[in-house]
């Protein structure tokens, strides 16, 4: 299956000219005959067959059943069929342990192959075993070696004559060089290729890692280049077993599900968290999420859900953040925010929550908990994340966020928010926003 009805028919036609190859004649016995050869399947006198679909044609998987499943160029798939596809495709493989769904496909945006792709590459539990080829794979020598001939003969004519040393290199170049290996010949085509192109085209076309295969730079509110960098440094949560002892009996079994925590709260020390709050209605809507940072701006926790309704989500809340020295905490009062603060403030004493400050109707100001976003309050909020995570002020460690950030756009009528479609969410930028407003504000209503 392709994502265009001419790629299935050019794919199928070198399928079929393979097929015609064999050595039929010299080992007849071996190679089944062609009983139905036209252009939609080849039959074979074996009772196997070959068939050819396309993502947006007629349902083709449903019925069958199929030894090997081949998905090319999957990420040009419409983004609304990926997911119904890969849903139909499971049930319709053959259950034997040879049987195989093989996707293969370039980089194309933020989609459910890059999920799918990158779930596999970072989680080693995951169904999916991911292969990355990137541009320094020795068959991009042999493929580009007329380029990189001429590459190494541009360098040479603009250098003396002389091929390029370690003494050459930019910054990213001697990164690529100590890093992943380049080779001075890989690192000249390299430089020919943006000199005639750009660098946005050369990462989108010979992309070093995943990350940066799928990065969209220009769409992005945040810089993606940033965020891969850290993406590659992150330190996975601690283990559920060094942890379990010493946290809350409510927290327990949340532990590395719905909770992550990166860094245990040392004595007297300030703790800052920024709280969105959700329905807790599950399906593909909206999260809770919860984002902690010390007093440094080092992320030490997060938490999302989103089938724990409010009653019980301020309950766990308010164990996790009187476990991290009473965090100073600011949460979003928009929509179910108001009764989360109302539970969290009443029914459990948790005192320690930002204030905002407001006008009543007659003039006088009032302080009320929570933080309301607006669209005057959001765009001020997410360029304070985004200042205090590319200068350095803040570190985080959840990967969620990380990946959260990269598909979070602002439109043309300038509102802000996450990539459109199922799946997407922006929960977590939301919560690391309001958690970089606590710690602005650096109050603490409690002794600790």
């Amino acid at each position: 299956m392709t994502h265009h009805a001419s790629v299935s028919k050019s794919l199928f036609v070198k399928l079929k000219k393979m097929y015609k190859n064999l050595p039929h004649e010299k080992y007849g016995n071996i190679f089944p005959k062609a009983l139905l050869n036209n252009r939609d399947e080849l039959y074979l006198d074996n009772g196997s067959r070959i068939i050819i679909a396309t993502a947006q044609g007629e349902d083709a998987i449903s019925g069958n059943s199929f030894q090997l499943i081949h998905l090319s160029e999957m990420a040009k798939y419409p983004h609304d069929v990926q997911e119904e596809i890969i849903a139909t495709c499971i049930p319709a493989l053959a259950k034997n342990e040879s049987s195989a769904i093989i996707i293969e496909s370039t980089a194309y945006g933020y989609n459910t192959y890059q999920e799918m792709f990158m779930k596999a590459y970072r989680d080693k539990e995951s169904v999916w075993k991911a292969h990355f080829y990137s541009w320094l794979a020795k068959a991009y020598i042999q493929q580009f070696r007329h380029t990189f001939d001429e590459a190494e003969a541009w360098f040479k004519a603009n250098n003396n004559g002389r091929r390029m040393t370690y003494e050459d290199l930019d910054h990213d170049e001697k990164v690529l060089r100590d890093k992943y290996g380049a080779t001075y010949r890989q690192l000249m085509f390299r430089r020919y290729y943006i000199a005639t192109n750009s660098l946005e085209k050369f990462r989108r076309e010979f992309p070093t890692t995943p990350d940066e295969a799928f990065m969209e730079t220009s769409k992005s509110v945040f810089d993606t280049a940033k965020i891969i960098e850290r993406l590659q440094h992150v330190i996975p949560p601690i283990e559920t077993k060094e942890v379990y002892d010493i946290l809350p009996d409510i927290l327990k079994p949340y532990v590395n599900k719905n909770l992550f925590i990166y860094h245990l709260p040392k004595p007297k020390i300030r703790h800052y968290a920024g709280v969105d709050v959700a329905s807790g209605t599950g399906g593909n809507n909206d999260y809770t999420a919860i984002s902690i940072i010390d007093a440094d701006g080092q992320q030490v926790a997060s938490w999302y859900s989103n089938n724990i309704p409010v009653y019980k989500m301020a309950e766990i809340a308010n164990s996790l953040l009187r476990f991290y020295n009473y965090a100073f905490t600011a949460v979003e009062r928009n929509n179910v925010g108001l009764p989360f603060i109302e539970k969290l403030f009443k029914d459990h004493g948790y005192l320690n929550l930002m204030k905002e400050k407001i006008f009543d109707q007659r003039g006088k100001r009032k302080m009320q908990r929570g933080f309301t976003t607006t669209r005057i309050t959001k765009p001020i909020i997410i360029e304070d994340l985004k200042q205090a995570f590319e200068l350095g002020y803040i570190n985080i460690e959840c990967v969620r966020t990380l990946e959260e950030m990269k598909i979070y756009q602002e439109d043309n009528k300038g509102k802000m928010g996450n990539k459109k479609g199922n799946n997407y969410h922006d929960d977590m930028v939301m919560a690391m926003a309001l958690c970089v407003q606590a710690m602005k504000q650096a109050k603490y209503y409690v002794d600790i």
